[in-house]
């Protein structure tokens, strides 16, 4: 089978196939596919176009929330949060 080019494994397009799919194994689908992608891609662009994709004609799938939500997530700044220069007493 064929799947979009940022799905080549088809993990978010099998996800909308599979019925009674909840929230956290959307995720956990979503966080196989995050992983296994380009790091130096914009993942946000791609997060996007996937939706438009997969998620345009089931926008009340759990994907489509779990994509939506990876959208937010991407924009983002990457980097080191926490500790004493996190708090400012450093």
């Amino acid at each position: 089978m064929d799947y979009h080019a940022l799905d080549p494994r088809g993990l978010i397009a099998e996800a909308y196939n599979i019925e009674g799919i909840s929230a956290p194994e959307c995720r956990a689908i979503f966080f196989d596919w995050a992983l296994s992608r380009p790091s130096d891609h914009d993942a946000a662009a791609e997060i996007a176009e996937l939706l438009a994709v997969y998620g345009a004609g089931a926008p009340e799938h759990p994907m489509s929330a779990v994509l939506k939500e990876g959208l937010t997530g991407a924009a983002r700044p990457a980097g080191r949060r926490g500790g004493r220069r996190g708090r400012g007493q450093g």
